[in-house]
């Protein structure tokens, strides 16, 4: 069955790639029951889509197209023999740490049903590295290794909100017939551009996703 094995969130701490910046990378795991919501977009001052979050860069991350970020338990237990140490829940900074879904195959606007409370989220981008991830992690080179896997985790949308549990089951419905994956968009943003004119026909797409593709193709 597939479920969420952890729910993470995060408080305000310096960032390490920025000693005058806070940020939220630095995520746990907590043992109670977290509310999804929309956030709001970025320009309307939106942060997480869970409450009780942290984000500290909200014009690149939160609102409401990147409301929530999930990242396959799976996934993360390939890392460890890459980085040669054990990778804790939430330590690449998801919100959501799954177990039995296939994240980097997920498909652009496919929903996902989470829990008993109502909650529908939709899986609208992959995540793209920045310095913060870089600095936190404290891998030498790390943004190119991250990015050379493909094995991004995905953003999602809230479409109804609730709340979400640790042990929560995921009820993956609603898949388009476009097959546009995560995995697919993350490799034409940075090292496929040649399939940049595939992935656009992803609707769901997260707005600022489109915008640079479109620019990129014009």
């Amino acid at each position: 069955m597939a479920h969420v094995l952890t729910v993470n969130v995060a408080s305000a701490q310096t960032n390490p790639a920025d000693a005058a910046l806070l940020t939220g990378i630095d995520k746990r795991p907590t043992t109670h029951s977290v509310v999804v919501r929309p956030p709001g977009s970025a320009q309307d001052g939106g942060w997480s889509g869970l409450v009780g979050d942290f984000i500290g860069s909200p014009q690149f991350h939160g609102g409401d197209d990147q409301a929530v970020y999930a990242y396959a338990r799976e996934d993360l237990d390939n890392w460890q023999p890459i980085v040669g140490h054990p990778i804790s829940n939430g330590t690449f900074g998801e919100n959501l740490t799954t177990s039995g879904v296939d994240v980097t195959n997920a498909v652009v606007g496919e929903r996902w049903h989470v829990g008993r409370d109502g909650l529908v989220l939709e899986v609208s981008a992959p995540r793209v590295p920045c310095r913060t991830f870089a600095a936190w992690l404290d891998e030498r080179g790390w943004v190119k290794t991250f990015t050379q896997s493909s094995v991004p985790g995905a953003y999602l949308r809230v479409l109804s909100p609730g709340t979400v549990s640790t042990g929560d089951e995921i009820v993956v419905a609603d898949r388009p017939h476009h097959g546009v994956t995560v995995g697919l968009v993350f490799r034409a943003l940075t090292i496929e551009p040649e399939s940049l004119s595939k992935v656009i026909v992803a609707d769901a797409l997260s707005e600022d996703v489109k915008m640079r593709i479109n620019k990129r193709i014009r």
